[in-house]
């Protein structure tokens, strides 16, 4: 009966100049839109061709009001014409492509990405909308979107990103408050990444920052020594930094780490690994190691390695992180290396020890300082 009904409909259409929308052609697309929703779900693949063509036709011929309609009516249908949805997304007005471009899932990756590459800010912030986002698409939208759109994808909880992608977050969130939030209360942001982000957040972000459980130790460790008033009503540890330090007590009363683990981890790009092996052999909080290894000044990390008892070998791996984000010449590699191996042992572990006893005096987490023999060695 479908097919029946549709030829009778095609054949409609096909006597009528498709020079300008008539009634005729109008009655014929909701006709055909009906039938084609009242089916949803259950047309063959062959229907669904012939309804694709049918309204790749039409959508070129209709005036906008109806294409705005059919645009709503197929944002949500689970079997929508494929070529009728990417026309409809590719149209100029964004009253039409919102809908599906917000919602239809007959758009694929590659549609979308060939859409946010060549579209409009609005079409951005349309994609920006959807339930979920790979990251080849976020990426497209970080790059080419205004500040609202980049928010917008920063808050959806479907988006995926790269850890390129977070970096760039990270950097655009220094001069936008809004963004900075959002992005800080993202569950899926990487450790290392939200460090950073912290660094440079308001006193206020990181007040709103702290309501989300995951990240309430990392934000009294990271920003106490700007904002202690906040701090001092961060109680509410972090489960999973919670696991780790009790993992790093467990592995310092079984001595089962090394210096390999350490270079193993930094090597592999696993930040969390790398802090809590160097935090366990230089005896040293977990977020100390952390901070050292983001510290964009490569003689902190240094100071902790020498301490830790680690070898250049190591030490390169962890100033080659990406989550520091150097980018290293070889040259700065060959000046940090003869600053590491002039650096004494015991003078490595007494800036350890000031750093101890500066964090027990004010009870707060601070930057490690690089004092006296030390700071000279290091430049």
């Amino acid at each position: 009966m479908t097919m029946t009904v549709l030829s009778s409909l095609i054949s409609e259409i096909q006597t009528t100049a498709v020079s300008g929308p008539t009634k005729r052609q109008l009655r014929a697309l909701t006709r055909i839109t009906d039938l084609f929703v009242a089916g949803s779900g259950r047309h063959s693949k062959k229907q669904i061709e012939l309804f694709d063509e049918v309204f790749k036709t039409l959508v070129a011929a209709i005036e906008l009001e109806t294409r705005i309609k059919l645009a709503r009516r197929l944002a949500t249908a689970p079997d929508a014409p494929a070529t009728l949805v990417r026309a409809l997304a590719f149209d100029d007005a964004i009253a039409v492509a919102a809908p599906v471009l917000s919602q239809s899932e007959a758009l694929s990756d590659s549609d979308l990405i060939a859409n946010a590459s060549t579209q409009g800010q609005d079409h951005l912030q349309a994609i920006a909308h959807r339930r979920t986002i790979s990251e080849a698409i976020t990426e497209i939208l970080i790059a080419r979107g205004e500040p609202e759109i980049v928010r917008t994808v920063a808050d959806n909880a479907g988006a995926r990103f790269s850890d390129g992608s977070f970096r760039e977050l990270v950097a655009r969130a220094v001069d936008d408050a809004q963004l900075a939030l959002r992005v800080g209360m993202r569950n899926d942001i990487p450790r290392h990444h939200f460090l950073k982000l912290l660094e440079t957040a308001s006193a206020s972000v990181c007040a709103r920052i702290r309501a989300n459980p995951r990240f309430a130790d990392a934000v009294k460790d990271a920003v106490t020594e700007v904002i202690d008033d906040i701090n001092l009503e961060l109680r509410n540890k972090s489960r999973d930094h919670a696991k780790a330090k009790w993992r790093v007590k467990q592995l310092q009363n079984w001595h089962d780490l090394g210096e390999g683990s350490v270079h193993k981890a930094a090597r592999a790009q696993n930040f969390e690994q790398a802090a809590m092996a160097l935090s366990v052999l230089a005896r040293c909080p977990i977020e100390t190691a952390e901070r050292a290894i983001l510290n964009d000044n490569p003689g902190v990390v240094q100071v902790i390695a020498k301490a830790a008892g680690c070898s250049w070998a190591t030490v390169k791996a962890l100033l080659q992180m990406r989550a520091a984000d150097r980018r290293m010449s070889e040259k700065d590699i060959a000046e940090a290396r003869e600053d590491f191996e002039r650096l004494e042992t015991r003078t490595a572990k007494r800036v350890l020890e000031f750093h101890r006893k500066r964090r027990n005096l004010h009870g707060v987490a601070s930057p490690l300082v690089v004092p006296g023999a030390a700071a000279a060695v290091m430049g």
